[in-house]
């Protein structure tokens, strides 16, 4: 797997946020976001090709206490031997596996306890980002309805929003019905890497959780250590 790097934190985001984790986090994707947070893994991708025994091996030394491991991008599913990456690291390590994926591709046969899926809304294309380059192919892939309902039927999941404006939930709220998504494994997260913006956002985004019955996603990385890598 190509990987971008590997470090201990606790998740930031979703249902399991303040849990200690490994996290490794791959390099590719196959979309472009257009406020990627993680640019190094997708825009102007960096990391290097490692063997799944040293990746193993790493996560192993000196983790026994921390029991969940994340797995993330960029976007791990395209990565050619994830499955297998799993199937070691579960008879290996024996941890509580989630893998973080925008849903556009499906794998039947991985190793994780919780599919944390968010789909890409139409916020997230880059129109005029490097002149509007990657627009078309971002724009094509980022919703994959059939894959979202197949990644949801195999795995426990979790569907997580990121919101930019009010206006973003007549586009979630079609993907919930889409999908038939439990409303209780659904979350909305504001957009943004500064603190001040999180919080501001944070107020109005709590208030549609409220209104629907979703639930709120914090970014407790952003808030504790601030936008930088390895947190």
């Amino acid at each position: 797997m190509r990987i971008a790097e590997i470090f201990a934190s606790i998740q930031g985001e979703g249902i399991l946020a303040g849990v200690p984790s490994l996290f490794v986090r791959t390099s590719g994707c196959n979309l472009r976001c257009v406020w990627c947070d993680t640019p190094y893994t997708s825009w102007q991708p960096e990391g290097e090709e490692m063997n799944l025994g040293p990746v193993i091996h790493k996560l192993r030394v000196g983790t026994a206490h921390i029991k969940h491991m994340v797995i993330t991008g960029g976007e791990p599913m395209i990565q050619h031997d994830i499955a297998i990456f799993t199937k070691n690291s579960r008879r290996s390590l024996r941890k509580h596996i989630t893998i973080e994926t925008a849903g556009t591709v499906f794998l039947d046969d991985l190793e994780c306890d919780l599919m944390s899926i968010s789909p890409k809304l139409a916020n997230s294309t880059p129109h005029r980002r490097e002149g509007g380059k990657f627009a078309l192919q971002h724009e094509r892939l980022r919703y994959q309805p059939e894959v979202l309902k197949q990644l949801m039927a195999r795995y426990s999941y979790q569907l997580k929003f990121v919101v930019m404006y009010p206006e973003d939930m007549e586009e979630i709220l079609q993907i919930v019905e889409a999908t038939a998504a439990d409303p209780e494994r659904v979350l909305l997260m504001p957009e943004g890497i500064e603190e001040d913006m999180l919080r501001e956002r944070g107020k109005w985004v709590a208030e549609l959780c409220r209104e629907h019955g979703f639930r709120f996603s914090p970014r407790l990385h952003i808030a504790l250590w601030g936008n930088r890598r390895g947190v």
